[in-house]
Formats: C-alpha cells, structure tokens, sequence
C-alpha cells in the first residue's frame, strides 16, 4: 500500500481552490475517489462515468471520474502525489545520515575518553553486541611482526582451541585484504577453517595510518542474519576503534618511555599534562571538524544551483522585459481591446503586473547575490581541507566568521541590533592555520554577543550593543586583533580561570567549557603567539590575539634554540595584569580538586530545570541526560575522572550502569568555555 493518502493531498486548503478552479475553467463536473471507490470530492452535477487513474509509478491510488478533460486533472494529482513521495523519501533519508552523525558523534565521544586498549575494544565489543543482535563477538590486534593475532577483548564463544591465524582462514584473509565483509553462510564459504560454531559473520579491519593493526568480527549461531546495513555499522565501529587504540598504542609507548628516563620527569609530566587537556578537547576539536566538514559541503551542494540562478536571472529580465514591451507594443496598436481580453487584463491587474514583475525580478537579483555571498562567506570560515600552513588575509577570516553570527547580531525582543565596529589596518598575508584560527574568532566572538544578550535580558543597561574588533601591525613582525564588546564583563578571578576546561558561569546545556582552552591552544601552542584579556564587571571585556606574521620560521627557530622555546611556553604561575591591564593565558588545567564540586553543580543546575529530580529513577535520569546531549557527554566526561586509576588514564563508563553509580555517589558540573559572562 502507497504510504501517500490522496486524502491528505486533498486536504490542503490551497489545493482545493485551485481544483475548484481548474475544472471551472475546464467547464467539466468531476469526482475524486480512493482506491476503494470511496469519494473523497465532488465538483459539479456528473454526467459521465470515465474513470481516470491518479498514480505514483504505477500503483494507483486513487481515481478522477468525469469526462475526457478530466484526464488533466488526473494528471496533476498524480504529479501532486508523486512530490509528496519523493518529499517523504527525502526525509527518510536525511534522517538516516543524522543517525549516522549522531552514532558516529557518541562513538568519538567514548573512544577518545580512555587510553587502555582492552577497555577501548571492551567498550566498542558491548556497543556492538546492544545494536546487532550477535551471539559471539572478538577484537584482534596483529602483533608487531603480523606472523599472528591477539584477542584483546571477547564475548561468546567464536571459535574453538583454534584462535584465526593472518592469511588463513576467512577473518585472516579479510585482514589480508583489507575489506570488510559479511559472510551470511560460513561453512559454505571456501575460507572457512572448519568452524562449526559460528554460522554467519561480519568482519572488518582496524586501519590506522594506511595500515592494518587488527580486526573486528562478529558471529551468529545461525545462517543468513546479517545486512549490508550491519555490515556499514560495523565498519564505522572499525574506523573509530583503529584511531582509539592506536592512542592507545602510543600511550602505552609514552609510560614505557617514562619508566626508562626518570631523569626527564619534569619534560615528561609536562607531555602527559597535554595528553590529559587532550582528552577533555577532544570532544569538541571532533566536532568543530565535522562541523567545518559539514559546512564546506552545504556550501558545495548550494554553490552550483545558485550559480545557476543567478546565471540565468539577466536573461529572464531581458525576456521579460521584451515580453513588456511587446504587450505594450500590442496596447498602441489595439487601444480598444474585445470585451473578452479587457475581463482578463483587468482579472491580472496588467498595470500592476507590468509595474512588479521588474521589481521581483531585482529583488530575486538582490536575493541570489546574498546567498552567493553567504556561500563564500562559509565555505572561507570552514576551510576543512586546509590542515596545513597558509598564507592569507586575516581580515576573510573574521569577517566570514561575523557572517556566520549575522543572524545572532540581528535585533530580537531582548536586545536591538548589536553594532560590529570594524578598524582594520592594513596588514600584510599571514602564514598560520586560517581554519584553527577562524575557530579562535568564533569562539571569543560568540561569547562576547552571549555577555551583551545577557546583559541586556537582565536589563543592566542602556548602552547601544556594540562589539569592537580592530587589527595592527606589531613590532613588523606580529599582527594583533583586539576583540572587545560592551556587555557584562569578568572580574579578575575569572579572567584567570577561563582557559580551564569545564570552567563556565553559564546555564546547563549551552557549551562544552572547552572552547577558550582550544583557543589558547590555538594561539599559544599551536602559533607560539599571545593570547590575553582584560575586563571589568559592567564595563565588557577585550580580547588581545597577537600572532606572528610567518608562523613556520618561528617554530623553527624554536626547534633550533631550546631555550628560547622554554621562555615562549605558557607558564604555569598565576598570571598578572600587565600595564594596559590585559592579564595572558596561562596553560589550561583539569583541577581534579574541584571535579568533585562542578559534579555538584551540574545536578544542582539540573534540579533547577527538574525539581523532582531527587526522586528520579536512574532510568529517568538517563532519560533526561540524553534529552541534553552536551550535559550526557560532560557528565561521563566528569565521572570517568572519579573512577579512572591515575590522572592520565580517563576510561569513560558510558552505560545506564555507570551513570546510575555516579549519580548514587555524587553531583556533576557542566562545564562549557567560559569568558566567565
């Protein structure tokens, strides 16, 4: 049965006027039925019996009876119906990829928070074994030679004594060349090794770097169980846990090489500092990229029709405009039109229609000239496919990241429209990582319009919104980019504290807390720049970003000199207020003496949004969380802290198990990156 109703169709209030319309224009009586011959309209006295089939390929769905001229409007309901189902397909499938997306989001999400492989293929093997109903499941890592295999993580019995060798058998020769598969009837297949206690497998290598390090496969007592839709889930779980357990892989190499050099125990705490900081980024660096992923490709697919459009919008002016013309042209050769022609010129307002129709024309102009725009606007912020070093104009960057905020910089009931005041200079190209960069600007440019909508909803004050940037040259050799806004402002103890991850004064559900510990990362670390701010409460705060104007030749020259890279490295003291005020960032740290209170405040937010929470079952409560992606994720983030044995390893728990012994034990706190507003 068609999942399209012509009733449904029919329904719609513009479509039965412009039926009524049609078939008063065709001076014809017609009926509508469904498949079953039950009337669904009826227009005019029926004189025939004519019955016209309204269709979707070739399944009819409904009926038009009338005389031959009903055979239009037979057809147009079967152009109607064929949209709706094409509408309907699409939507499936759009919600199909955001499945995907999102499976894919928690995946890294789990992953990326331990750095043990067995509890990483553990992990992975439990995920698996709750989406695809399978009776047996194993994680295989080929040793250093790749003369065998071992199991580092198994749930049922797969195989026997005989453990799968490379090269033999049917999982050994998926290894060996590096496809995945699925096998519906294992004893039928020539590979097969003999094994009579699973029946039917999927299998898939572990790739990391161009290279295979293992397998994953999974088994069922039974023949003919699996899909290429299981198939496509399995092989996602294979790319991700490669990526993990190669982490993992290099973890365990970094505490070997600390037991070896004791003597370099400072240099590498400093290492293993970083590795922790990168846990908590993780989560947010992965999805700025597929953000950045995401955008780049909307910008690609809008490209090429706009381009079209706005290709084609001169000539249809032209056109149009001869059309006018000759219309005119007819007008002072018949001044006095036939009664007939002068009902229809008056029933479509010529005058008015000669008037607009150039109008709407330049307004469409206007239109695809914004959008055009707007493509640019993106796919220059986005910049995916740009990992390496570039030289480019600083200023593309900030203002393809303010047309990315433009909707936010808009007026709405709370606040009227906030005032972008731009002073550039004239600066030379920079060589840096344009896409990092452009992160830094949104991240610091988001923030100040949250301080200005937040002010101005508390009605604190009656300033006009205005956000500030402005760009110099610096000693020639940096640039600088001041970014200030006139909204609520940090005190000084803040200051201090927003480059810590999981640091907010915010609600729950509004961020991560990560994004100003990237930005430092960003411009610290990864530009061996400066990053620093200065602010007073009800005064707005300033941002001080000064890179330097060839990012390669100062790494360089850090590399060469040892001791000049020592004094450029972020300090771990407290910082202080220099002349003008500003006070740098100093290198983010995961206070684990105050997880235990942000665990606190994040149930204590919580309860605020739900006040029975108390008395909730972990069941709702997991509920709630998942309604709350970024609380959810934050949440197992925190807890994986608690229970992890040191402060470097971080295996996060993300099951309803877990989280019902975390929310027994104690509170959790959001965190979200925090210009401290």
């Amino acid at each position: 049965m068609s999942p399209i109703s012509l009733r449904k169709i029919l329904h719609k209030q513009e479509l039965s006027s412009l039926l009524e319309d049609l078939v008063g224009m065709l001076n014809i009586a017609v009926d509508v039925e469904e498949v079953d011959g039950r009337k669904l309209l009826s227009i005019g006295q029926q004189t025939a019996n004519n019955r016209y089939p309204v269709k979707i390929s070739t399944e009819v769905i409904g009926w038009v009876v009338g005389s031959e001229q009903a055979t239009i409007l037979a057809n147009l309901l079967s152009l109607l119906a064929k949209q709706e189902a094409e509408k309907k397909e699409l939507a499936k499938e759009l919600l199909e990829r955001y499945q995907e997306i999102d499976l894919f989001e928690d995946i890294l999400t789990q992953l990326t928070t331990s750095l043990d492989k067995r509890e990483i293929a553990q992990l992975v093997l439990q995920e698996i074994s709750q989406l695809i109903c399978s009776s047996a499941g194993m994680i295989l890592l080929l040793n250093a030679d790749a003369t065998a295999f071992e199991v580092i993580a198994e749930f049922g019995a797969f195989f026997g004594r005989d453990r799968p060798k490379p090269g033999k058998g049917i999982i050994g020769n998926i290894v060996e060349s590096n496809r995945a598969e699925l096998v519906n009837d294992v004893q039928a297949d020539p590979r097969s090794d003999g094994n009579k206690i699973i029946k039917a497998l999927v299998c898939a290598p572990l790739r990391a770097k161009q290279r295979v390090v293992g397998a994953i496969a999974i088994g069922a007592h039974q023949t003919d169980v699996y899909t290429a839709e299981h198939l496509k889930l399995v092989t996602i779980f294979a790319s991700q846990t490669a990526i993990a357990i190669e982490k993992a892989l290099l973890y365990e190499q970094s505490c070997q090489a600390t037991a070896q050099f004791k003597a370099q125990t400072q240099r590498l705490q400093q290492a293993l500092d970083d590795l922790q900081l990168a846990q908590a980024q993780l989560i947010q660096s992965e999805k700025m990229s597929s953000l950045g992923q995401l955008i780049a490709g909307v910008a690609h697919e809008i490209n090429n029709p706009v381009n079209f459009i706005y290709g084609n919008l001169k000539y249809v002016a032209d056109y149009t405009q001869d059309l006018l013309n000759l219309l005119r042209s007819y007008q002072e050769f018949l001044p006095i039109a036939p009664e007939e022609l002068q009902l229809q010129l008056e029933s479509v307002d010529w005058e008015f229609l000669q008037q607009d129709l150039p109008k709407l024309l330049e307004s469409m102009k206007l239109g695809t000239d914004r959008i055009v725009e707007i493509v640019r606007s993106l796919k220059n912020f986005s910049r995916h496919d740009e990992a390496e070093m570039k030289t480019v104009n600083i200023h593309d960057g900030i203002n393809g990241t303010l047309m990315i905020l433009r909707h936010r910089l808009k007026a709405s009931p709370h606040h009227p429209d906030i005032e972008v005041v731009k002073e550039y200079a004239e600066l030379p190209s920079v060589e840096c990582y344009p896409g990092q960069l452009n992160q830094v600007f949104m991240n610091i440019l988001a923030n100040a319009i949250d301080a200005i909508e937040e002010e101005m909803a508390n009605g604190k004050s009656n300033r006009i919104p205005q956000i500030w940037i402005c760009t110099e040259l610096f000693h020639e050799q940096w640039i600088v980019i001041h970014i200030a806004d006139n909204g609520l402002g940090m005190s000084e103890d803040v200051i201090r504290r927003i480059y810590d991850p999981f640091f907010t004064t915010k609600e729950v559900g509004k961020g991560t807390g990560l994004g100003m510990a990237i930005s430092h990362q960003i411009v610290v670390e990864k530009h061996r720049g400066i990053l620093k701010c200065r602010s007073r409460p009800g005064e707005g705060t300033e941002f001080w970003i000064q890179i330097p104007l060839n990012c390669s030749t100062s790494n360089a020259a850090l590399r060469q000199s040892p001791a000049i890279a020592r004094q450029n490295l972020p300090t771990k003291s407290t910082p202080t207020a220099d002349a003008s005020g500003f006070i740098s960032s100093a290198t983010p740290k995961l206070r684990s003496n105050n997880l235990l209170s942000q665990h606190v405040q994040l149930i204590q937010r919580l309860n605020l949004q739900n006040p029975n929470i108390g008395n909730s079952s972990p069941d709702q409560f997991y509920q709630m969380l998942q309604r709350n992606p970024i609380s959810l994720k934050l949440y197992a983030t925190l807890l994986s802290r608690f229970y992890s044995p040191n402060s470097v390893q971080l295996p996060q728990q993300r099951n309803i198990n877990s989280l019902q012994e975390g929310e027994r034990e104690t509170g959790n706190s959001k965190g979200e990156w925090g210009m401290g507003h």
